[in-house]
């Protein structure tokens, strides 16, 4: 029996597994075009901070997100409003496949930006983001 190959990118073929892969999730009510959308405005509580969310593009709220007053339990929830994201996203029939189809392959968010709470740079790192995607396919499997 060979081993799986880990998926190390959420690029190219696998970019489907990227939060900003055009998905919709709906967050308090709002709807965002992708879960990068949706995690960014739950950082804040500022309603009018979070709608700003709603219409830009990922790339745009990756960078909104930097600048919002964050909610105080923030460090507490940011996994578990991760994890309801991903089950929304991959609540999709055609994504939910493609996750289920990657079998055992273990799923490593590799990044060169120097994250390594979601993911894992040359220096190491946790793999939230990877271990919530394997914990989602279990769900799904």
């Amino acid at each position: 029996m060979t081993a799986t190959a880990p998926i190390t990118d959420f690029a190219g073929d696998h970019f489907w597994l990227s939060n900003f892969f055009p998905s919709p999730v709906e967050l308090g009510g709002a709807l965002y075009v992708t879960v990068e959308n949706a995690f960014q405005a739950a950082k804040t509580l500022d309603p009018e901070a979070r709608r700003a969310f709603e219409t830009c593009g990922p790339d745009e709220s990756k960078m909104r997100g930097m600048q919002v007053a964050l909610r105080p339990d923030w460090e507490d929830v940011k996994l578990s409003v991760m994890l309801g994201l991903l089950r929304e996203k991959f609540a999709i029939p055609a994504l939910r496949r493609r996750l289920v189809a990657t079998g055992e392959a273990e799923i490593v968010n590799r990044n060169v930006f120097g994250d390594t709470f979601w993911g894992v740079t040359r220096a190491g790192g946790r793999n939230e983001l990877g271990r919530l995607l394997m914990q989602v396919r279990a769900e799904c499997g």
